[in-house]
């Protein structure tokens, strides 16, 4: 049986992820014309080691690299939303960021045959319209927040925050959260970077990065019953070189904690008639 569920997912952000910052020019652009070249060695890897994944693809990369996206969907990985060109969601206002994700969608679907089901903003935020966008749109599950660390929970909608009072919780929504969390994120560990007003250093070791994620499942195995951790990894940063060798690493370890694998999709699916049911009570 197996003790708990790892959600791999990938953000396959390409050109767009440097875009949204302003940095345009072929230095910036080569590192996200990278992530598309390690496509192809993520999806041997995967196939390999059998495990089915949700990549998060901005419609920007949808459309600038279609043979990349196709074959995602090919080896039977699920594709979710992710804006269209990396956007900030924080900096839309509702009529932007519906226009976003209903072109991405469009996207998705024209690809795959069917609508997506999932949703992940490239902020790791949300506006108060997001909740309501989604639900409007029929998306399952959302992978932005994080509320918990692996227990998936219900997004809520209209909450309010005020400095001169408690916060004042909104409703629930049928929309699952699959939790994600820095910690569980290669971008920050592994990678460098550097503008006039943001120093990230990056760089670190991928074996020790993996380790640190592989402690954490084995927690969720040991403390959380039925619990899921979402890993967050991104093309243009873990499909470089030796960090390959250590994600095929953790996966083992995975693998050696009895855990099992399966797409946010399934998940959400899974988990959504008792979350939605509970909170109907």
């Amino acid at each position: 049986m197996s003790r708990g569920t790892v959600c791999l997912t990938f953000d396959f952000d390409a050109i767009s992820l440097w875009m949204a910052r302003g940095q345009t020019t072929p230095g910036p652009v080569s590192r996200g014309e990278f992530g598309a070249y390690a496509i192809d060695r993520i999806l041997a890897l995967l196939r390999r080691t059998e495990v089915p994944t949700t990549f998060f693809i901005p419609g920007h990369t949808l459309e600038t690299y279609p043979a990349q996206s196709a074959a995602v969907a090919e080896a039977g990985h699920e594709i979710a939303l992710h804006g269209y060109a990396h956007e900030p969601v924080s900096t839309l206002d509702r009529d932007t960021e519906l226009a976003v994700n209903r072109r991405s969608a469009a996207l998705v679907e024209r690809l795959t045959g069917a609508p997506p089901a999932g949703h992940r903003t490239p902020s790791f935020d949300f506006t108060e319209h997001t909740v309501d966008i989604l639900t409007e749109l029929g998306i399952v599950y959302d992978s932005s927040l994080m509320g918990t660390d692996f227990e998936p929970y219900v997004a809520r909608t209209k909450d309010r925050c005020s400095a001169d009072g408690p916060f004042a919780f909104g409703q629930d929504s049928a929309v699952v959260e699959l939790p994600v969390s820095w910690t569980l994120d290669d971008y920050p560990h592994l990678e460098f970077v550097r503008t006039p007003l943001l120093m990230m250093p990056g760089l670190q070791d991928a074996d020790a990065m993996f380790e640190r994620f592989l402690r954490d499942v084995r927690y969720m195995t040991k403390a959380v019953p039925d619990g899921v951790a979402t890993v967050t990894l991104h093309p243009q940063v873990v499909g470089r070189g030796a960090r390959m060798a250590a994600l095929e690493r953790f996966i083992t370890g995975c693998r050696e904690l009895d855990v099992t694998f399966e797409r946010c999709v399934d998940v959400a699916r899974r988990v959504r008639p008792a979350l939605v049911g509970a909170c109907a009570v």
